[in-house]
């Protein structure tokens, strides 16, 4: 974990409620995709964590939807500087993929499938990508996730845009070697009822300090507790009590 002061370099909405900010800082601290950063916002006492979307060296990017006064403070911000703890949480595990991993990713829960797609392409993996929204209004990174070179599956609950349902309409349909997924946890209850192989569950637990000193998002696993902020956000599917 790392603390540092971020440079907001661009602020845009992608959706009606989803947006996009680029900042410049000190990145050396996020070390896995999935891992996810704590952003202190004046007037609020708990910071905010929100997932990486996307890293470089220099440059971090963040995908956050407006559901308070914290996230609403920020879709607002354009320029200045923001307090960022970084480097938080384990991350998904890359070497466990097989030749052909699924990413799932619901909402906004899609953020961090983007840097892990990223990455499997490197290490000259196959990765199939799903991306489950509720309208077509809400869909945000389909072209993003197309400029990588993967296959790309929308759903969508009311069927206004490609596959009528849930992610779990294309899963049931696809051959893969193992799964990655990010999203709310009626989206994981169905991915593990159909689910063909072993898997990496990100979770969107509420959390308080974000680095296991507050002990707020500790949860049972079956090899004990384990703190989501620290232990996580990333269990694998083999330990998960549902």
């Amino acid at each position: 974990m790392k603390q540092g002061f971020f440079e907001i370099k661009s602020n845009k909405g992608l959706t009606a409620d989803v947006f996009e900010m680029k900042l410049v800082g000190d990145t050396s601290a996020i070390t896995a995709s999935g891992q996810f950063v704590n952003i202190k916002i004046d007037g609020e006492f708990l910071r905010r964590p929100i997932s990486v979307c996307d890293y470089t060296e220099k440059e971090l990017t963040l995908i956050y939807k407006v559901v308070g006064s914290g996230t609403e403070k920020l879709s607002k911000m354009q320029g200045g500087k923001l307090d960022i703890l970084t480097g938080l949480g384990n991350g998904y595990n890359l070497e466990k993929s097989g030749d052909k991993p699924l990413l799932i990713g619901g909402g906004v829960g899609i953020p961090p499938m983007f840097n892990l797609c990223k990455k499997l392409i490197k290490k000259g993996k196959t990765p199939s990508v799903i991306l489950g929204f509720n309208t077509k209004s809400e869909i945000f990174y389909q072209e993003e996730f197309n400029s990588l070179g993967v296959n790309v599956y929308v759903s969508t609950v009311d069927g206004s845009s490609e596959t009528k349902g849930f992610v779990t309409d294309v899963m049931k349909d696809l051959e893969y070697t193992y799964f990655y997924t990010c999203g709310p946890m009626p989206m994981f209850l169905s991915i593990e009822k159909i689910a063909k192989t072993s898997g990496q569950y990100s979770f969107e637990e509420r959390m308080g300090c974000g680095f296991g000193a507050c002990m707020g998002c500790s949860c049972k696993t079956k090899y004990g507790n384990k703190r989501i902020c620290v232990d996580g956000p990333v269990l694998e599917r083999e330990e998960v009590i549902w």
